[in-house]
């Protein structure tokens, strides 16, 4: 069983690990959460992505993923940042996919040579992400399985609000 693990909104981040776990605990299969970013580099069809969702409160989900051998690796970890401070991935032919790009075009645009923003992860590319890793033994127990957060806060304060 495979969820879509995060980043993401926390809400649906929860909602799919309990349902995966749920499913998986009932039928004794093994859990395997995905990097929503690895999901969304997936569903780009390149080799060098760098994938970046609005993560809301003026910052991004953010990474630089390079395919290799079949497998995402990351060559700028996945962090939530604000899009100005997002670091520009090493050497050319970066695609820029993601709600980010859409959100935070001036910030970002420099960061890649193209952008197409209208990409979006899906449960396909979860589950072709997952297929290899779960044959190769990577699941865990559904008791084990967890989202994976990159900011702890969820909401800013009336006085942040008020000074940005």
């Amino acid at each position: 069983m495979a969820f879509g693990a995060g980043p993401g909104a926390f809400t649906g981040l929860r909602i799919a690990c309990g349902l995966a776990q749920g499913l998986a605990f009932g039928r004794g299969l093994p859990v395997i959460g995905i990097s929503t970013l690895q999901a969304l580099a997936q569903e780009a069809g390149a080799t060098r992505v760098v994938a970046c969702i609005d993560a809301r409160m003026r910052e991004v989900y953010y990474a630089a993923l390079e395919k290799r051998a079949g497998r995402w690796h990351e060559v700028v970890p996945a962090q939530c940042v604000a899009p100005q401070s997002a670091p520009r991935p090493p050497g050319e032919g970066w695609l820029g996919v993601g709600s980010g790009f859409e959100a935070y075009c001036g910030e970002l645009a420099g960061k890649v040579s193209m952008v197409r923003s209208a990409v979006h992860p899906t449960a396909l590319s979860v589950a072709q992400l997952a297929a290899p890793r779960l044959a190769a033994g990577e699941g865990v127990d559904a008791g084990e399985a967890a989202p994976v957060y990159l900011r702890d806060k969820v909401a800013l304060t009336q006085e942040e609000l008020g000074r940005r």
